[in-house]
C-alpha cells in the first residue's frame, strides 16, 4: 500500500509519530519499572509500530534507514525499532504464526533492555569496551531475560527468545522445522547484527546497507541462511532510505523497492558533478541506464537533502 505525501505538514506529521514512537521506547528501555503494565505497552508499541508501516511500507523503511545510519545519539531505541520491523517484515514473508511473530517482535523491542545506557554509551565511545563492560555484554542475554521476568512478563517464547538471542548454533535443515526458540532466536541474530552493521558509532562508520546485505549472506557449510536471504529480499540489497551511486557518477537516495532487489526507484539528488539537484530527478534503475555502481554509506554523502521532496517525488508514477 503507498499513499500520496501532500504536503510537507503531512511529512513532518509522518515522520513525528514515528519520532514519538521511538521516544516511548527510549522511555521504556530507560525507566521500565516505571511503566504499568509493561507488556501491555510493549503490546501497544508493537500495533503503533505495524499501523505505521501499513501506512506505507517503503516510506517506513527510507524513514527508518535514514534514522539508522545517520547518528549514533540515542542508539539503543533507534536499534531496537529498526530491529523490530524487519523482524515484522521477515516474519510476514517466511508466514511465521502469529504468536510466533509477537513473541520476535516483543523480543526484538526489548532485546537488549538490561543494557539500554550501556549500549547507548558504547555508540558514543571511540575506545573498546572496558573490561567491566565486556563483562555485562555477556551477561546481558540472561540479566535482560530476568529483568522481563521481574517486569511479570510472563510470554514463555518471548522470554527465551531474548534470553538466546546471541547463542545461535549452526543449521542445515528448513527454518520453520525448528523447534520455535530455536527459530526466533536465529531470526532475531540475523536481524540484529544486520541493523548494527549499518548503524554508526563513534569509534566508526555505519556500513552501507548492500555491505551489511553481503555480510551476512555469508554462510558456512552447514549454516542456513533462509532468514538473510528473506532479509535481503524483502527490503531490497538497497533498501528505501539508503545512498547509492549510479554509473554515471551521480548520487542517489533509494525510494522504492521493485521487483528486482537490486534494481529500486531511485531520487538523484547529485549530480555527476557533485552538484545538488534541484529539484531531485525520479529514476527507475529496473528500467534502465544509468544503474546503481555501489551503495554509500550515510556519512558520504554531505549536502542536506529534502526529504519531504524526495518521498512526494517517490508517490508519483514512474
Amino acid at each position: 500500500m503507498s499513499f500520496i505525501l501532500k504536503s510537507e505538514d503531512e511529512y513532518e506529521d509522518l515522520l513525528g509519530l514515528w519520532s514519538d514512537l521511538e521516544s516511548g521506547l527510549a522511555m521504556l528501555l530507560s525507566y521500565p519499572f516505571k511503566v504499568q503494565e509493561f507488556s501491555a505497552r510493549v503490546e501497544q508499541y508493537d500495533r503503533w509500530m505495524q499501523n505505521l508501516i501499513q501506512y506505507d511500507t517503503d516510506v517506513a523503511l527510507y524513514l527508518l534507514f535514514q534514522l539508522a545510519s545517520h547518528s549514533p545519539a540515542g542508539y539503543s531505541p533507534s536499534h531496537a525499532l529498526v530491529c523490530a520491523v524487519l523482524c515484522h517484515l521477515v516474519a510476514q514473508e517466511v508466514q511465521l504464526p502469529q504468536h510466533e511473530r509477537d513473541s520476535l517482535v516483543h523480543a526484538a523491542l526489548t532485546m537488549n533492555i538490561a543494557m539500554t545506557k550501556l549500549q547507548d554509551q558504547l555508540a558514543i565511545q571511540s575506545g573498546r569496551p572496558t573490561p567491566e563492560q565486556e563483562v555485562a555484554l555477556q551477561a546481558h542475554e540472561a540479566a535482560g531475560a530476568q529483568l522481563l521476568r521481574d517486569l511479570d512478563v510472563q510470554n514463555a517464547l518471548w522470554l527465551q527468545t531474548v534470553q538466546e538471542h546471541h547463542q545461535v548454533q549452526p543449521f542445515s535443515q528448513n527454518l520453520l522445522s525448528l523447534p520455535p526458540p530455536r527459530r526466533l532466536a536465529h531470526m532475531l541474530n540475523v536481524v540484529d547484527r544486520y541493523a548494527a552493521m549499518i548503524s554508526p558509532r563513534l569509534s566508526r562508520e555505519g556500513r552501507s546497507a548492500s555491505e551489511s546485505a553481503k555480510s551476512i549472506l555469508k554462510i558456512g557449510n552447514t549454516q542456513n541462511n533462509q532468514v538473510g536471504e528473506t532479509l535481503v529480499h524483502v527490503v531490497g540489497l538497497f533498501p528505501p532510505g539508503t545512498f547509492v551511486q549510479l554509473d554515471d557518477a551521480s548520487i542517489g537516495v533509494v525510494l522504492r523497492r521493485s521487483q528486482q532487489d537490486n534494481r529500486p526507484d531511485v531520487a538523484i539528488v547529485l549530480s555527476d558533478k557533485g552538484l545538488l539537484m534541484r529539484p531531485p530527478a525520479l529514476h527507475s534503475s529496473a528500467s534502465g541506464k544509468p544503474v546503481i555502481s555501489a551503495a554509500l554509506p550515510a556519512s558520504m554523502v554531505q549536502e542536506r537533502v529534502n526529504h519531504h521532496l524526495i518521498l512526494q517525488l517517490g508517490t508519483r508514477s514512474i
